[in-house]
């Protein structure tokens, strides 16, 4: 039998681009808000002390060993449970996607850090730089360096992880063409036409990705 197309129902741009934007607020925002909980994460688990060691590496292995779906389903379903509150579907999906990336971000910086040199930890330090000063002024900014190339790389993957948000509603892509395939009944179509906008959004980030990768490899 053969197949006839009908592009009509799935040929929407307001509603594609509104889910863009959806997909596109929640990556840029979980991944500038995960880099941020990563470089505190990071430091901690580069800690001289024990305590923050332990609790940073405890996130850390547990948002790193837990895939991401489960914890998106955990935040919506079972944290207000827990905690008595209603957790609304934007804000479970923007945790978990923050907390997630921060993980990554954590190990990100902690590897860039203990990446540098021992002669400029012993430099600095010959300087009489405290180790805040020395870490600000002489290893972040070497280190910043090294970690462009993995972070670069960990945003694209965080991009592709917003299509999870579709389990709890959040109007993303994936949403967006759940629910149109269900009015028209063109599974085809839709999902050929989504997988064709994450491409457009995906290639050329994949591609500066690679860039900056061969630029700072240098």
């Amino acid at each position: 039998m053969r197949y006839e197309f009908d592009w009509s129902g799935a040929l929407d741009p307001l509603l594609w681009l509104r889910a863009v934007g959806v997909t596109l607020g929640y990556g840029v925002g979980s991944t500038l808000a995960g880099l941020a909980l990563g470089v505190f994460g990071g430091t901690m688990l580069l800690s001289r002390h024990a305590a923050p060691r332990r609790l940073a590496g405890a996130f850390v292995q547990f948002f790193r060993c837990t895939p991401l779906m489960v914890q998106l389903v955990w935040f919506y379903y079972a944290l207000p449970i827990l905690s008595g509150f209603s957790v609304p579907a934007a804000l479970a999906g923007g945790l978990a996607l923050t907390l997630y990336m921060g993980a990554f971000c954590s190990e990100i910086v902690r590897a860039g850090v203990i990446s540098i040199e021992r002669g400029q930890w012993d430099a600095a330090r010959a300087l009489g730089l405290r180790h805040w000063h020395m870490m600000r002024f002489v290893i972040l900014p070497q280190a910043a360096r090294r970690m462009v190339p993995p972070f670069v790389n960990q945003s694209v993957l965080q991009l592709k992880n917003t299509s999870l948000l579709y389990v709890v509603a959040v109007p993303d892509l994936m949403y967006t063409s759940y629910t149109l395939t269900s009015r028209t009944y063109r599974p085809l179509e839709t999902y050929t036409v989504v997988a064709l906008i994450y491409f457009a959004v995906l290639f050329p980030a994949t591609l500066a990705a690679k860039h900056l990768e061969a630029r700072y490899d240098r």
